[in-house]
């Protein structure tokens, strides 16, 4: 069953930002925290959830995420801030299992990332 979900990552508190889309967001999160896949999460080491967004269907999540990545940095920000002031990472919240980064799978839903 898909949940689908927005969500941001950051390196470091005010560090870079990672916005992305996912169906299985537990899962898509342990791929960044292992490295999982070469690109800017890795490159930028993106590895802590600082804030996600659960929607109904894919298509509203994919819209969320579009119009979110239009946004200014300092709005972004504020997203991040009004629920999670300290910048905590939220994996511990929504791993549901310890050791799920070791059953990390391939990638088989829709990803986009930030262009």
């Amino acid at each position: 069953m898909k949940h689908p979900a927005v969500y941001l990552m950051a390196s470091q508190r005010n560090g870079t930002l990672y916005l992305g889309v996912t169906s299985d967001l537990a899962r898509r999160v342990a791929e960044h925290r292992m490295h999982h896949r070469p690109g800017f999460t890795d490159r930028y080491h993106v590895t802590r959830l600082v804030w996600f967004e659960m929607h109904p269907t894919m298509e509203s999540a994919i819209a969320r995420e579009t119009a979110i990545k239009r946004w200014r940095r300092a709005w972004k920000l504020e997203l991040i801030e009004a629920r999670n002031p300290e910048w905590n990472d939220l994996w511990a919240m929504i791993s549901g299992a310890k050791g799920l980064d070791s059953r990390v799978r391939g990638n088989d839903d829709e990803e986009r990332a930030p262009g």
